[in-house]
């Protein structure tokens, strides 16, 4: 089942700088980088599959409540709606690098407007992303960049939000389709989130004994959260950016291709990648991305 709610407390809602688990997205996407219709949903939270652990040993089954906790109850989920944002869509031309990061310098500033104010709300510490805008090749915390196929990533190690500005463009065909892009800094922002929120700090390499189908189950939850994260943060702003039909169904192709390819099983297949993306927008709610409550075919 997807989640529809967890207990809401009423709604709430720049230069280049330079947090370890690495997250990255877009196009072929490398490591651990990229959600219908209402008959699907059910208010009612799902067991949680292959979150915790299952010793029964008393400390061991401490820690994975608390680990449960932070991943399925964590205060993201209690502060309602993501408030309405305005935010218009800057002017932006794929073939000019100047015009590219200023559009996603102003978008940062909305996507900082907006999350900082409902983390803050949830009682959670909130500092805003550094912003790693490059050109050339460089070194983060979390490795080297740009990696095959990746032009923009999270690095929880620094909490910086990296984008190559002209790669973006190249990634995607020099497309023109400014709210695609928008869905990409949305996705890689939304790790961020989960950094500020706790959730990152739950990946099983720093659990005992967790295997590569744990990993891979863990990140698609992951990547999944970010998609519905980023829809939710496309619904605030839906009527200032403005989002119209043909723009979201833009978004929704540009969620898919950022599914699972070949032998890869870290990000969702593409109806999933899909549906989290759409249940986003439409919730506009944190609670209603809880992708670790839902059941297994729903994150594959």
């Amino acid at each position: 089942m997807l989640p529809s709610r967890v207990g809401r407390a009423r709604p709430r809602p720049l230069g280049i700088g330079v947090s370890a688990v690495v997250v990255m997205g877009l196009a072929a996407v490398a490591l651990a980088g990229f959600v219908l219709m209402a008959s699907l949903f059910d208010p009612k939270p799902g067991p949680v599959v292959g979150v915790s652990g299952t010793s029964t040993d008393s400390a061991s089954s401490t820690q994975d409540g608390r680990h449960r906790d932070v991943l399925a109850a964590n205060p993201l989920y209690l502060s309602g709606e993501l408030g309405s944002v305005t935010c218009p869509a800057p002017e932006t031309d794929p073939h000019d690098p100047a015009s590219m990061e200023n559009f996603l310098h102003e978008v940062t500033d909305c996507l900082d407007e907006a999350w900082g104010g409902h983390l803050t709300e949830a009682g959670l510490e909130f500092e805003p992303p550094n912003r790693v805008y490059w050109y050339t090749s460089g070194q983060s915390p979390c490795g080297t960049y740009p990696l095959e196929g990746t032009s923009a990533f999270y690095c929880h190690a620094n909490k910086g939000l990296y984008l190559g500005v002209e790669d973006i463009v190249t990634n995607s065909a020099s497309s023109d389709r400014t709210a695609a892009y928008a869905f990409l800094l949305g996705h890689e922002y939304s790790h961020h989130v989960q950094g500020e929120a706790g959730i990152l700090t739950q990946h099983p390499d720093t659990q005992n004994g967790a295997g590569s189908s744990r990993r891979d189950e863990w990140s698609r939850r992951s990547e999944l959260q970010a998609n519905c994260l980023s829809g939710v943060f496309l619904g605030a702003v839906e009527s200032s950016f403005p989002i119209e039909e043909a723009q979201r169904e833009e978004i929704l192709r540009d969620a898919e291709l950022r599914a699972d390819r070949d032998d890869e099983h870290t990000h969702g297949n593409d109806a999933n990648s899909r549906m989290w993306t759409e249940h986003g927008m439409d919730r506009r709610d944190p609670a209603a991305c809880n992708t670790w409550e839902a059941e297994e075919e729903l994150v594959d």
